[in-house]
């Protein structure tokens, strides 16, 4: 008895002002991720007052981080086997109300529970845009259309702080408190980008039955939360506490678990270790991790150092951070365009590594009179090296894994890239906080011994008990007492900073050589000229004439045998 075929439709082939019509949705919902992480960044010391949580922030920024990151992997896989437009849909709407919650907040603690629900939106918005790009453009084209992400990026780094600045600094705001506005403003962009989506993202998909990898996402869960958990307090707790120790104890077992049962799903499991055991995406998944580790870590020290050392505001910070912006979306655009020429992309990671190791070794010498056009010149080659690596790595690996697992591979990337970036930062704010006393009382102590010190001290004799208060300790949590000292009495403490950054950005770059040598493993495969849509019903039409051959020969050969 014959089996139906099943239900394939014809390729389809987008046209590029179609494309682009999809772009502009798909950047309309990572313009909410991108626009909320640097938004902020300059509101959070103003929220943490206004709700009198000070001390608790970091669980504001954790419970985000935690879920957002376990549900991008989930993201990927679930919408492989559905599709991505409902996926895409339901990550903006979470986003949305966690973000109407995130500004109902009348405590810290309801501010962290509501930022783990904006988190599991959040999610889903990075992944699910570059998996939807791979559905639609064929790799060697996708590099030049994954460019314009970079470009909402770049534009949210540079839009977030001035805003978050504007918002914070108001008291109030169509009769509510300013900052509640940091969260509000996704509202109205979350439905206009739930609007455009719904209406131009309609992509073809063929039902594919699959089991569900639940124990795997159970125990990814019980491995990350902990784990991540530990990153971001474990310098308030301290690395050897009974807490750090018991969830390290946690996340080893979660992680026994997970791989348990991703051997036991194969296939079908959550992160398939058949999948990043090919060595292009494993290559990309660790390349991905340092880059994360490295471009995370290492660059949450430069708005520190602009606002400590060179006495920015958190605005202008954000605003002396456009070289950086520049540099990123010029690396990411001359990528894109020489690989959609050339159809080689091996090289651009390799060159990108070169640049960011250059500029992390550059950054360890800045110091604190150093002038800030030389900094932004170290930012722009950073910003080139970012935007040659992370897109064309993305490309590298869908390019070489089966069009059904478009997602669950983007989502990979995403997700271990995430995961370095968690980690580099608890690393280097370790690092910083722990070398920082040292170098700041080894810098006065030979600032004491000049002339202009001394002389600024006598001229000012109220000084000498600000300094003591920040000396004892104070200073390391709010540096606002800077701006009470005169220049010669507060510049020490800024030579004590830099000389701490320069630690930071020697271990950035160290790591950075590592990812380095690891993308000299990268594979070089020839890009397909298919989308994946386009793979994926070619090989249903495929599968459908080869169940129909059978039955024509059976036909034929019963018409030739004895009467």
């Amino acid at each position: 008895m014959s089996h139906p075929a099943p239900a394939a439709t014809a390729p389809v082939e987008f046209t590029h002002r179609q494309i682009l019509t999809i772009l502009g949705g798909l950047m309309m919902g990572m313009f909410l991720a991108a626009l909320d992480q640097t938004i902020m960044a300059t509101a959070t010391r103003t929220i943490a007052d206004d709700l009198q949580g000070f001390n608790l922030q970091a669980w504001a920024t954790t419970a985000f981080l935690i879920t957002s990151t376990i549900a991008t992997p989930l993201y990927g896989k679930l919408s492989d086997i559905y599709g991505r437009r409902p996926f895409f849909l339901l990550a903006i709407g979470i986003f949305i109300v966690g973000s109407f919650l995130c500004g109902l907040s009348d405590s810290m603690w309801q501010l962290a529970a509501f930022r783990a629900v904006q988190g599991l939106g959040a999610g889903g918005l990075m992944s699910l845009a570059l998996a939807i790009i791979g559905d639609i453009v064929p790799p060697r084209e996708r590099a030049k259309y994954q460019g314009f992400f970079l470009a909402v990026f770049g534009t949210a780094s540079v839009l977030g702080p001035i805003m978050g600045g504007f918002f914070a600094g108001a008291d109030e705001l169509l009769g509510t408190a300013g900052w509640r506005w940091v969260f509000f403003i996704n509202v109205p962009i979350g439905l206009a980008a739930m609007a455009v989506v719904a209406k131009v993202l309609h992509l073809p998909h063929n039902r594919v039955n699959h089991r569900i990898d639940w124990p795997g996402a159970l125990t990814l869960i019980l491995c990350l939360v902990p784990v991540l958990t530990v990153a971001e307090q474990g310098r308030e707790w301290g690395w050897s506490s009974g807490r750090s120790i018991a969830c390290f104890v946690i996340g080893a077992i979660g992680l026994i678990g997970f791989i348990l049962a991703e051997r036991a799903y194969k296939d079908e499991a959550l992160l398939p270790l058949a999948l990043l055991g090919k060595r292009t995406v494993a290559v990309g998944v660790t390349a991905s991790t340092i880059l994360g580790m490295a471009m995370f870590g290492g660059l949450m020290t430069v708005p520190l150092y602009l606002q400590i050392v060179k006495g920015s505001t958190a605005t202008e910070a954000g605003l002396q951070m456009i070289p950086f912006v520049v540099g990123i979306m010029t690396g990411s655009i001359v990528s894109g365009q020489l690989i959609s020429r050339t159809g080689r992309y091996r090289i651009f990671p390799i060159v990108g590594s070169v640049f960011m190791v250059s500029a992390l070794f550059l950054f360890s010498l800045v110091g604190a009179d150093t002038p800030l056009w030389r900094v932004m010149l170290v930012m722009v080659l950073m910003g080139l090296g970012l935007g040659s690596n992370m897109q064309p790595m993305i490309t590298a690996v869908q390019n070489a894994v089966s069009p059904r697992q478009i997602g669950t591979a983007t989502g990979a990337v995403t997700f271990f890239r995430s995961m370095g970036g968690t980690l580099g930062t608890a690393i280097f704010l370790s690092v910083l906080f722990n070398v920082l006393p040292g170098n700041i009382e080894k810098a006065y102590s030979s600032a004491q011994q000049t002339p202009e010190f001394q002389q600024a001290l006598a001229a000012d004799p109220a000084q000498a008990e600000v300094l003591k208060t920040a000396m004892s300790g104070a200073g390391l949590t709010d540096t606002s007492f800077l701006g009470k000292l005169a220049d010669a009495v507060s510049h020490p403490f800024k030579v004590g900073f830099a000389d701490s950054v320069h630690v930071v950005y020697l271990i950035a770059f160290f790591i950075m050589i590592i990812g380095l040598i690891v993308v000299f493993f990268l594979p070089e495969i020839p890009l397909s000229q298919r989308s994946a849509q386009q793979a994926r019903a070619e090989d249903a039409l495929a599968a459908a004439e080869r169940q129909d051959t059978p039955n024509q020969a059976g036909v034929k050969a019963g018409g030739e045998g004895p009467a």
